[in-house]
């Protein structure tokens, strides 16, 4: 894989978490239960994060693992006039700063943190969940359509670290545009 492109980003939070809480009518509440901001995870080829909801999943092996930029969220919370959101809120795995990640999709990159190095195959946007409208704020859902985060595959297993981190792309990414949100549509049939 020709990964030509060298970007520094930082690793803000790795969410591990071993069951859902957004789940069900957001009325009754989110589910409590335990949600770890480790300062280092686990990553298997194939499976996902250790520990986390979607490790091993059939469901989820294209899915298993969701990148964020956390300018997405602070710009989500200017757009909405709030105070800035906690970044665990949203529920993704792997929080960066520096990161734009929308032309990711269908292609193969990888993060490296201290001496490890992930590969991942970007698979498709991690769309919001109505309940962001009441975890964040009212209009959260709506505003955050478009740069809700990457879904991604681990194609190599390794331990990724909280701190500085290197972004290794096939294309070119512009991390002054972490934060717009992306209008990829599905093409028409002719």
């Amino acid at each position: 894989m020709t990964l030509g492109f060298r970007y520094d980003v930082e690793i803000l939070h790795l969410l591990v978490s071993p069951s859902h809480a957004y789940f069900g009518r957001s009325r009754d509440g989110a589910a409590d239960v335990a949600t770890t901001d480790a300062d280092s995870v686990v990553v298997v080829e194939g499976k996902g994060i250790v520990g986390d909801r979607f490790f091993g999943k059939a469901a989820h092996m294209d899915a298993a693992v969701t990148l964020f930029a956390v300018e997405s969220l602070e710009a989500i919370a200017a757009g909405l006039g709030t105070a800035p959101f906690d970044p665990l809120l949203p529920r993704r795995n792997v929080v960066l700063r520096g990161a734009e990640l929308t032309p990711l999709i269908g292609q193969d990159f990888a993060l490296e943190s201290r001496n490890g190095r992930v590969d991942l195959h970007g698979g498709r946007h991690a769309h919001p969940c109505a309940w962001m409208d009441r975890v964040l704020a009212p209009g959260a859902h709506k505003a955050m359509r478009g740069r809700g985060g990457l879904r991604c595959r681990p194609l190599t297993g390794g331990t990724l670290h909280r701190g500085p981190a290197v972004l290794l792309s096939p294309v070119r990414l512009d991390p002054a545009s972490a934060h717009i949100a992306s209008v990829l549509r599905p093409g028409r049939l002719p």
